[in-house]
């Protein structure tokens, strides 16, 4: 089976009727990981689970206790998601295991990572399965309620086997010593289509610091009784609150800073929805991204003088919940010189390019273990029905991730392992 053929697999068996849902602990990415672990094992590769739910490939026969290369990425989506955001880097690493099994004890050991619950979008925490694997994972998070208000990200982590007591604990639970962790991805933005780039390398990735809820509460009103001056309407309160936003924004854009905001979450109640009533309260999120961790603690600071500022203007009040905040990440240097050097041999010349979406990768770096990641070319952006990844591309993009990684025979990683803050169990 080809690596597109085990995602048209699995894009099949996950498909909802309109696009690929495969939620974070929950019935999709658990199938998702069943097909993946029967076509592992069907290849003669030996897959096991760790203590947070995590799958594991490796070389049957490779059970040596050096620190290991690791290819990883997530297979969770969004709802009514793509098929290859987070899924083609795991078939991807299966590829590159497969191609290099004839001559696994010239390199260090190899293994594949298929994470979980790496999307916010069920519980509004990104990275859910990297985070408890390192021990990262707030104990807080657990009470975490899934997006439709019923059961905790506790309790759905434990449907799935997680130790959750030693995840709550925040112990590490990586089954080997990591020499390095790399990804390969789609691209979720339109450059690499723009520039005709088949393959790139990621320089790094943008930290976000988010409110998954923010209340903006005013006074419900009659629409035709209360004239503009007594009103203290939520929705043009918070209208105002983000247009002021968007203003600094564009200011620290043309500063030239690395800055995204998005409030992907406007609601107000549904029981007092009417044409005529003035509306009294209204939930949003906020979001912003960057590549520079003081960029995002001024623009958050920004957020809430602005709510002190329209607050006073329009005699309302604005709650927040507690903000969830994720480190910008560097992608490790020999990594991508590394790549650059596969793809100059195979005659494909990679540019670099930062990534604005968050990538488990982030998770590993900021433990201190050297992390790397490809982009392959995708079209019609992504968190949508619409991904279009190209054969011929991820085909390129695994040539370049397995030539990287063949390197290693003349040229292995220095020092590379676990830091000494994550205690590696045996290998498995």
């Amino acid at each position: 089976m080809t690596p597109f053929d085990l995602l048209d697999r699995i894009g099949q068996a996950t498909h909802d009727g309109l696009g690929i849902t495969r939620e974070s602990y929950g019935e999709g990415e658990s199938a998702a990981l069943t097909l993946l672990t029967q076509e592992a094992e069907a290849m003669g590769l030996a897959a096991e689970t760790d203590r947070a739910g995590n799958l594991w490939l490796r070389i049957a026969a490779d059970r040596r206790d050096a620190p290991a290369v690791v290819i990883g990425s997530h297979v969770d989506s969004v709802p009514q998601g793509g098929n290859y955001d987070g899924l083609a880097g795991v078939v991807a690493g299966i590829a590159v295991l497969q191609a290099l099994a004839a001559d696994w004890q010239s390199l260090p050991p190899l293994r594949v990572l298929a994470l979980r619950g790496e999307e916010s979008a069920w519980y509004g925490r990104a990275y859910v399965g990297s985070l408890a694997l390192l021990g990262k994972l707030p104990a807080a998070a657990l009470a975490l309620r899934h997006r439709t208000g019923t059961g905790t990200l506790g309790e759905a982590l434990a449907r799935c086997g997680a130790d959750v007591a030693a995840i709550g604990r925040g112990e590490p639970m990586l089954p080997v010593r990591v020499a390095a962790y790399l990804e390969l991805h789609i691209e979720q933005g339109p450059v690499m289509v723009a520039r005709g780039w088949p393959v790139a390398a990621v320089t790094g990735i943008r930290g976000n610091l988010r409110h998954n809820r923010v209340r903006c509460l005013g006074e419900t009103g009659h629409s035709g009784a209360v004239p503009r001056w007594l009103r203290h309407d939520a929705v043009l309160a918070v209208a105002q609150l983000l247009a002021r936003m968007d203003e600094h924004w564009r200011v620290l854009l043309q500063m030239g800073m690395d800055l995204v905001m998005t409030a992907g979450i406007f609601t107000t109640p549904a029981a007092s929805h009417a044409v005529s009533v003035i509306p009294g309260e209204v939930q949003f999120s906020f979001e912003v991204r960057s590549q520079d961790a003081e960029t995002l603690r001024r623009f958050h600071a920004l957020l809430k003088q602005e709510c002190e500022t329209v607050a006073a203007e329009r005699g309302v009040r604005f709650e927040f919940d507690e903000p969830v905040a994720s480190a910008p990440a560097t992608m490790d240097e020999g990594w991508i010189r590394r790549f650059e050097s596969a793809g100059a041999g195979l005659g494909q010349p990679l540019e670099r390019l930062p990534s604005g979406a968050g990538h488990d990768a982030a998770v590993f770096a900021a433990a201190g273990i050297p992390s790397a990641m490809l982009f392959v070319r995708n079209a019609h952006g992504s968190h949508n029905p619409h991904e279009a990844l190209a054969r011929e591309d991820l085909d390129a993009g695994i040539a370049v991730l397995r030539d990287a990684v063949a390197s290693l025979r003349a040229d292995p990683p220095v020092g590379a392992i676990a830091p000494a803050s994550l205690t590696a169990e045996a290998a498995p």
